[in-house]
């Protein structure tokens, strides 16, 4: 089975139903996962997905909050979800696909402004979040999987515009950079995108604040693929749509893509 997987953080699927619409058509991937639905899942727009032949459809919502989505046109049944940090939100999903590999799909909280968790609540959820991934990885290592999703880390030096001048801003700083590391190392992940890319400035996300995002060029790459070892060689032609950032009305994420033959 060979199909393109795309993963975007679309940061209201109701509202930007017409961006999802527009990216099936246009790009036709088989499956997409979507992060940030801010949706009940029974308010999700899954009929007019379904319209355009993406008939299989898994999510996990909440009213104005989180909630992740897959769509697929591939066969997919509902593989349940994990309750991170025994919070109830709506953070991950998982499909499985007729040949056995399982997708989840993730969305890692941002963080808030503050990189201590003695004074910002938010960090220190992010903090337990990731570590509580890589604990679950260590017990079980995940086999004919793909993880995909807004992971809300951008780990490498050249994943972010300016790495000495955001070492202290959320996304990018030591501590949160480690604990993505071990998070991945626990499961032996591959991150697809710079298996395929390995060197240069890569980046899925620009900042509603920037006035000249695509100017200033200002970006973090927040959003990942990975293939769990056993399957990570199937895994190719990656690609960030930067163009999605500058359609009307759009998400601060841009889909990232990948394919595999399996």
């Amino acid at each position: 089975m060979a199909f393109t997987l795309v993963t975007w953080n679309i940061n209201s699927v109701r509202l930007r139903a017409g961006l999802v619409e527009k990216l099936l058509t246009e790009e036709a991937p088989d499956v997409l996962c979507l992060q940030e639905c801010k949706s009940p899942v029974e308010l999700m727009p899954a009929e007019a997905f379904a319209a355009l032949g993406y008939t299989h459809f898994v999510a996990r919502g909440q009213k104005g909050y989180n909630g992740v989505a897959i769509i697929s046109r591939l066969p997919m049944r509902d593989a349940g979800h994990i309750d991170w940090c025994a919070k109830g939100d709506a953070r991950h999903v998982a499909g499985e696909l007729e040949n056995g590999v399982v997708i989840h799909n993730m969305y890692v909280p941002a963080g808030g402004d503050v990189a201590d968790r003695e004074v910002n609540e938010k960090f220190g959820h992010k903090l337990d979040f990731v570590a509580e991934m890589r604990d679950r990885f260590r017990e079980s290592l995940p086999e004919k999987s793909i993880l995909v999703g807004d992971l809300n880390i951008a780990p490498r030096e050249d994943d972010v515009w300016s790495h000495k001048k955001l070492l202290k801003v959320v996304s990018h700083t030591p501590i949160e950079v480690e604990a993505y590391h071990e998070a991945q190392e626990a499961g032996k992940w591959v991150d697809i995108t710079r298996q395929d890319i390995p060197e240069g400035q890569l980046y899925s996300w620009w900042s509603y604040r920037a006035k000249d995002w695509d100017g200033a060029d200002k970006g973090r790459r927040l959003d990942h693929i990975w293939a769990s070892g056993d399957i990570a060689a199937a895994g190719h032609s990656s690609r960030i749509l930067r163009a999605a950032r500058g359609w009307e009305k759009p998400s601060d994420h841009a889909p990232v893509f990948a394919r595999f033959d399996l």
